[in-house]
């Protein structure tokens, strides 16, 4: 699990960098704890992991990250986060309307007239969250438009990832093409990201109903050839086990088992509506599933009643989570996630739920393991990407200190995010991203969303109104004036 080297084999120069004196949770099959830990990263890499004097005799001169105080943690697997259009009109979408109503009347306006340059944006202001939040592997499920603009938005942020276009050949649904069409782009955008050491591609079909049996055997094939994973949408709700029931296929699990297309390369988003026979279809092919409770909380799609999570985690399948987009998640927060899987999972009373240490796991090493990344990431072992999130422990979250996994997972252990790396680089120091020139990226966001906003023609009304202070100090300097109806609700 750890190791220290020895004078035959230490390597003569220096490391890239000396993480020292740190608390590390590695995350390894034992799940051991190494207190008082020292990390040496090499080429972005886990070279060695022991205490301090070892490491600095067998790496000289290599320059020190002080983690005294800070528990060490893998970098978060985020593996279901839109990063398009969307972050743009963060918690704007009304909270009481349903989810179809919030995907067809704003978010396919949205992202029928978004720009390059608006996905670009989005995809960076999403990384950026993200890595503050300690998440350092994003899979994003589908970009509309232009998946190499999200790549290179992510790739400036300096976050892992997976990316791209959204395929779909159903009629007259927008972006739609015909199934060969749809699958030489997903093949286009795979080629144009080979070779990326932080961005790849991979197929990512949009999934529920809206996929013909030949591009899903297709996308299939081609993921095979090209030796990538793949991803689409299904039964977050129950309209897709309606929708396939009217058009006589088998329930939409089943009907994919049928077509030959489950299997380990396959991770589908959400997979929330289910019977026994499509969780067992699920866990006897490999098939990962990434669960984001806190998207199906907002858009109203009953996880709590109709939820199998737990079930299928039970039973030996794959589960990862993630946060899906912020028109449902509202912010690529894991910790979040974690939280409401934890939750929501035991208050529904389901047989044996998932521990914090279970649920910690779902988000590194289980879920790394579950899209495909298990060799890479998702836990601190040597050869491993030193992809670290050090966490402070000298804030009042962790004031008294309590059990490890439970204060991870239920103590708001995201706001203590002090430093990140992802690939041995340190994208976020001090708790201040040290890729991205924030306060020029908050600018840009903020003129981008009334530019796309007005383009689109949506007009966003307050819940509450808006009084300048000097009006609102002039009307409460009457005596005994009565607030007027716009002082008293919004409109």
């Amino acid at each position: 699990m750890t190791t220290t080297p020895t004078a035959a084999t230490a390597d003569p120069r220096p490391a890239d960098l000396l993480i020292v004196d740190a608390e590390i949770v590695t995350m390894a099959p034992d799940r051991a704890v190494v207190p008082g830990g020292t990390i040496a990263v090499v080429d972005g890499r886990i070279a060695a992991i022991g205490p301090a004097a070892t490491l600095r005799a067998a790496y000289p001169g290599s320059p020190e990250l002080d983690a005294t105080g800070c528990v060490v943690v893998p970098g978060l697997v985020n593996a279901h986060q839109h990063t398009t259009a969307d972050p743009l009109v963060r918690s704007s979408i009304p909270d009481d309307v349903p989810a179809r109503q919030a995907i067809f009347d704003w978010i396919v306006p949205l992202h029928a007239a978004v720009t390059g340059d608006d996905d670009e944006l989005s995809a960076t202001l999403t990384a950026v969250e993200s890595l503050s939040y300690g998440a350092t592997t994003l899979l994003e499920p589908g970009t509309v438009a232009h998946p190499l603009r999200v790549a290179a938005g992510l790739r400036t942020a300096g976050i892992r990832a997976r990316v791209g276009g959204w395929g779909w050949d159903a009629d007259d649904a927008p972006y739609a093409m015909p199934a060969a069409d749809t699958l030489a782009v997903q093949a286009e955008t795979v080629a144009a990201l080979a070779g990326d050491p932080l961005v790849t591609g991979w197929i990512t079909l949009v999934g529920h109903d809206l996929v013909s049996d030949a591009l899903f055997t297709g996308a299939a094939e081609l993921a095979e050839r090209l030796d990538v994973p793949m991803t689409w949408h299904l039964s977050p709700g129950p309209e897709d086990a309606a929708a396939y029931a009217a058009a006589g296929r088998a329930r939409p699990v089943r009907h994919l088992a049928d077509l030959g297309v489950l299997g380990p390369r396959l991770l589908l988003g959400h997979a929330v509506w289910l019977d026994d026979a499509e969780v067992d279809a699920l866990v006897e092919t490999g098939t990962a599933v990434a669960s984001c409770p806190g998207a199906y909380l907002r858009l109203g799609q009953g996880f709590t009643r109709a939820g199998r999570h737990t079930a299928l985690h039970r039973a030996g399948g794959r589960l990862a989570l993630g946060c899906d987009s912020h028109n449902a998640g509202d912010t690529p927060d894991l910790w979040r996630a974690a939280r409401l899987f934890a939750g929501l999972e035991r208050d529904r009373g389901v047989p044996d739920p998932l521990r914090a240490d279970e649920v910690f796991a779902l988000a590194t090493v289980d879920g790394a393991a579950a899209v495909g990344l298990g060799a890479l990431t998702g836990s601190i072992e040597v050869g491993k990407a030193a992809d670290l999130v050090l966490l402070d422990t000298r804030t009042i979250p962790w004031t008294p200190r309590g059990d490890l996994p439970t204060q991870l997972v239920w103590g708001a252990a995201g706001h203590t995010v002090r430093d990140v790396l992802v690939d041995g680089r340190l994208v976020v120091r001090d708790r201040r991203v040290t890729t991205v020139d924030v306060d020029a990226l908050r600018e840009e966001a903020a003129q981008r969303r009334a530019a796309l906003l007005r383009r689109v023609g949506i007009d966003i009304p307050p819940r509450w109104p808006s009084v300048p202070a000097t009006e609102y100090s002039a009307r409460r300097s009457v005596p005994g004036r009565a607030p007027t109806p716009r002082e008293g609700k919004a409109p």
